[in-house]
């Protein structure tokens, strides 16, 4: 179900990212300024994806010698189905199989589907980010996604 994805399905991820995406404008959230989405895809380390076609995915790069969450995305229409546990599932196994030591994202506090979901996979609040993690932190301020809510980076530790 969950397989590594390659690099010519990338415009097709993009695609699913800007539908889930939708989700966040029913929250008041969005839309999201254009940023570099398509970037993210190509400079990752890992990206795995659900389904032929692809239903959703998740972008894995190293950051501060961990493994970061650039981004977990599923269609709407295949939400509510444990695809982007999943997803989250692979990525933590394959930050593991790497021998590194954590997970990183950064999310949305208040979003059900965003902070309150990687809690119960055991995810917490990082309240001092290392260089990278803080990096990341920067450049979303800097685009304008705090603007849009209270955003969190968070950490799994293996």
């Amino acid at each position: 179900m969950i397989r590594r994805a390659p690099p010519e399905e990338f415009a097709r991820l993009r695609w699913v990212e800007l539908e889930s995406d939708k989700l966040m404008e029913q929250v008041g959230i969005g839309p999201f300024p254009e940023d570099s989405g398509g970037d993210r895809l190509a400079g990752a380390s890992v990206v795995f994806a659900c389904g032929h076609p692809a239903v959703g995915f998740v972008s894995v790069r190293l950051v501060d010698d961990g493994a970061h969450v650039d981004q977990l995305s599923v269609l709407p229409a295949n939400g509510r189905q444990g695809i982007g546990r999943a997803l989250l599932e692979r990525a933590v196994d394959w930050a593991r199989d790497e021998g590194l030591a954590d997970v990183t994202l950064t999310t949305f506090q208040d979003v059900p589907w965003n902070a309150p979901f990687y809690w119960t996979v055991g995810f917490e609040v990082v309240a001092h980010p290392g260089p990278g993690l803080a990096a990341i932190r920067a450049h979303e301020r800097a685009i304008g996604h705090d603007a849009l809510g209270p955003r969190v980076a968070m950490r799994l530790a293996l």
